[in-house]
């Protein structure tokens, strides 16, 4: 990730952890890719039972990785950008006493935050650590299955992120993430845009981009499936309906970005 836009994305996350510890309650970096999880119970149903109230709140993914990555009891599981821990949380619930789950975040203020609603929800199977994800700190081949919430989209380096997370899978092991992905060519301006960048929508891969990059870092069986797609106005409302943005230009956006699920095997 550029320096630039990683210090800006560091700064914003870190602003939406403060906001959430004082009570104040925030999304994705404003208005953002995480309308879709406004209500987040839509997405984890019962995963949510008993969670902290804090960690649900802090909510800012795209979708819930959960329901496609079938984590099973005693697995080992990274969750990438894991911001205040809902994912994990929930995730530790899965592999039970046995498993162990990881939370990787670059944002102290959102680990500080993580941390609280572990000690809430009294996760002893659960350790969150500070890192980037294009430099994940484990070692080879130690985990089960690598999650992720609508967070790489935000890195420069996909590439290195996708080779990072082959790195510390098992052989056998798992990627399920829920990102989102452009599904057609957008004017370069649009993705120059800082705003979008925090918003999770400038960042997007390209859907062939990515499926050519994971196969060529080494996974197989990989499925990658559109499932919430953003339209003009969804995506006006996240950029305060720029004036420099044409008509024609919005038509072109329209439904060019989707939140998907994304998996592969190592």
């Amino acid at each position: 990730m550029g320096k630039d836009i990683r210090n800006t994305v560091r700064e914003q996350y870190g602003e939406i952890a403060s906001k959430l510890k004082s009570g104040t309650s925030s999304c994705c970096c404003g208005p953002s890719c995480c309308t879709p999880i406004i209500n987040p119970e839509l997405f984890y149903n019962d995963q949510l039972r008993d969670l902290p109230a804090e960690a649900v709140n802090a909510s800012l993914g795209c979708s819930n990785p959960l329901l496609f990555a079938e984590i099973k009891e005693g697995e080992t599981v990274l969750d990438l950008g894991s911001g205040g821990g809902i994912d994990v949380l929930a995730a530790s619930r899965y592999v039970g006493e046995k498993g162990k789950v990881y939370g990787l975040d670059m944002t102290d203020e959102m680990l500080e935050l993580a941390n609280q609603n572990k000690e809430l929800a009294d996760a002893r199977n659960v350790e969150f650590l500070k890192g980037f994800i294009e430099e994940i700190p484990l070692p080879d081949e130690t985990v089960d299955v690598v999650i992720s919430n609508c967070v790489i989209n935000l890195s420069m380096d996909k590439e290195k992120v996708f080779q990072e997370i082959y790195r510390v899978l098992k052989p056998g092991g798992r990627l399920a993430i829920a990102d989102i992905l452009s599904l057609k060519e957008v004017p370069a301006k649009i993705r120059k845009m800082t705003e979008m960048w925090v918003s999770c929508i400038a960042g997007a891969m390209d859907i062939n981009q990515c499926k050519k990059i994971l196969s060529q870092v080494g996974f197989r069986n990989i499925e990658i499936e559109p499932v919430h797609y953003y339209t003009k106005e969804g995506l006006k409302s996240m950029t305060g309906d720029k004036s420099e943005i044409t008509n024609e230009e919005w038509e072109i956006i329209d439904r060019a970005f989707a939140g998907s699920h994304i998996k592969a095997v190592k």
